[in-house]
């Protein structure tokens, strides 16, 4: 398979997934004060999955896309996944990989420029 379909094929999941937690999000915390930490967590991980999500359809089309969708899905997964999990448990003892994520996600914006 062409690493650019596999790009493609992994940000359309990745978008299934981001719209399915916003759902959840939406619909599942018991607390709906917009002020709880816990759900401003969760909305901004949702939102970065959503961005990066979309980022991955542009990696597919660039000249190395799996280079770039593997530093963006990484990013992506060191960011959004502990900010999610602690969201959902109030455990913050993932939150020190999230600005590897962060940093990640940004080298997968350069990687595209390659």
């Amino acid at each position: 398979m062409a690493a650019s379909v596999l790009v493609r094929r992994l940000a359309a999941l990745s978008g299934f997934s981001a719209v399915g937690a916003g759902a959840y999000g939406a619909h599942g915390f018991k607390n709906k004060d917009p002020d709880d930490y816990r759900m401003t967590l969760y909305e901004t991980a949702n939102k970065y999955h959503f961005y990066h999500s979309l980022a991955l359809l542009g990696a597919a089309h660039c000249r190395k896309p799996l280079v770039a969708g593997t530093i963006l899905l990484a990013g992506m997964g060191m960011f959004c996944g502990p900010l999610y999990h602690q969201a959902l448990t109030g455990d913050p003892s993932l939150s020190k990989a999230a600005p590897v994520g962060g940093v990640a996600m940004m080298a997968g914006w350069l990687a595209m420029i390659l």
